[in-house]
């Protein structure tokens, strides 16, 4: 028996619209969690459906949406100017659960969508509880010069960090330094020989994975 239902959920009366999908718990637990995809994914990426259904399962309302940019453009990247307009969707989705629930919001994201969330978290600190970061892109592949971390410092946003070892866009210990530049509590979730796909690719998935993050975050928050 499902422990959920998937609803699309789309609303056009604001400016960005939110377009994505809802995962209704059977039993609500009243949390709610905005969850966003990277820069080639989008709210389908099979990543963000897992953790979604696991979320669910847990008692939580999930809306898996698409940021603004993917909402504009169905495949590529996003553009140098989308960022702002894409955390204002951000923002508005977040608007959406707490009209929605009771409880706490939190916001996670996959690489590029986990870091405008940061940067989101950054400029209002109020908007969440706390945060989940899915594979953060630290810096490009083969470029650790080039390190994404200039609003670290200003982030008091409770954060868990969930990170493979393979991500070329951060070894574990890059990542470790960079935490460090935090001013809020945040965790570390290694997932030993996994790339940036969080070895989500295709049709492979990892339930326990999926599990493990879901009880690392429930952990962590209840203290947030």
């Amino acid at each position: 028996m499902p422990t959920s239902s998937i609803l699309e959920c789309t609303d056009s009366t604001v400016d960005p619209h939110i377009r994505g999908f809802l995962h209704v718990p059977e039993t609500p637990n009243q949390g709610g969690l905005v969850l966003t995809h990277g820069a080639g994914g989008n709210a389908q990426a099979p990543l963000l459906v897992a953790i979604a259904d696991t979320f669910a399962a847990a008692g939580f309302t999930v809306l898996r949406c698409n940021l603004p940019y993917r909402q504009t453009r169905p495949f590529g990247p996003p553009g140098p100017g989308d960022a702002a307009r894409d955390r204002a969707g951000l923002k508005n989705a977040i608007a959406k659960l707490q009209g929605m629930m009771s409880g706490r919001i939190f916001l996670g994201g996959h690489s590029y969508g986990g870091r405008q969330a940061s940067m989101l978290c950054v400029e209002e600190p109020d908007v969440v509880a706390a945060l989940l970061l899915l594979s953060y892109p630290l810096h490009p592949p083969r470029k650790p010069e080039q390190q994404r971390t200039q609003h670290l410092p200003d982030l008091r946003t409770p954060t868990l960090f969930v990170h493979g070892t393979r991500d070329p866009f951060g070894s574990i210990e890059e990542l470790e330094r960079a935490i460090k530049m935090i001013p809020a509590r945040t965790k570390l979730l290694p997932v030993e020989g996994a790339g940036h796909d969080l070895g989500f690719k295709g049709k492979t998935k990892k339930e326990e994975l999926q599990k493990q993050i879901v009880s690392e975050f429930t952990a962590f928050f209840a203290d947030a």
